[in-house]
């Protein structure tokens, strides 16, 4: 795939989403910390790598498929604000690409750890909240701070663990084999 505009993806292409979803779901379902009303986990770095890899259609498709199938591993129905909160993880990081694909290690880093954080933002404080106060009965302002502290502390690790895997010979293996690369190293 050497554009991310391109509406088709060959095989390699869809095993390496399949990979990322089936991470997600070992990570989100299987290795995690769950209290309720938060959920402790990596699952989403893989969503966000996703998008940085195979661009927000790729990442969006590992989120909504990694909580569809999570929802139906765990017996839970679907709720829309979550389902959308996923697909946001691999799509908004993204959005800063061109931004920390220039300048220096640590600006580069910084522009990620951006795009983490507003992804962080919008879906875990945001859409994750409202999907859990409207459809799953949580009083809003009994759970929110104990999810501002989740956010605080899950939004730093990742984006130290984003930035460790992106900037890493991964991405360049990632798109060696997608036929182009994204500069992704200083």
């Amino acid at each position: 795939m050497k554009d991310h505009q391109k509406t088709s993806w060959d095989v390699r292409t869809l095993v390496f989403l399949g990979a990322l979803v089936a991470m997600h779901l070992v990570l989100t379902r299987v290795f995690v910390l769950e209290l309720g009303f938060a959920r402790i986990s990596l699952g989403s770095v893989c969503t966000i790598l996703a998008g940085l890899w195979f661009g927000p259609a790729g990442g969006a498709v590992v989120g909504f498929t990694a909580d569809v199938i999570g929802c139906f591993m765990k017996g839970y129905a679907v709720n829309p604000f979550i389902t959308l909160a996923a697909i946001l993880w691999g799509v908004i990081p993204v959005l800063f690409r061109p931004l920390f694909l220039k300048g220096s290690r640590i600006k580069k880093g910084m522009w990620l750890c951006a795009g983490v954080t507003l992804a962080s933002v919008i879906s875990s404080l945001g859409l994750t909240t409202v999907g859990l106060v409207l459809f799953n009965g949580f009083n809003f302002f009994a759970i929110m701070p104990a999810r501002i502290i989740q956010f605080c502390v899950m939004t730093v690790v990742y984006c130290v663990i984003t930035n460790l895997l992106f900037f890493s010979p991964a991405t360049n293996v990632i798109q060696g084999l997608q036929g182009h690369k994204m500069h992704s190293n200083p």
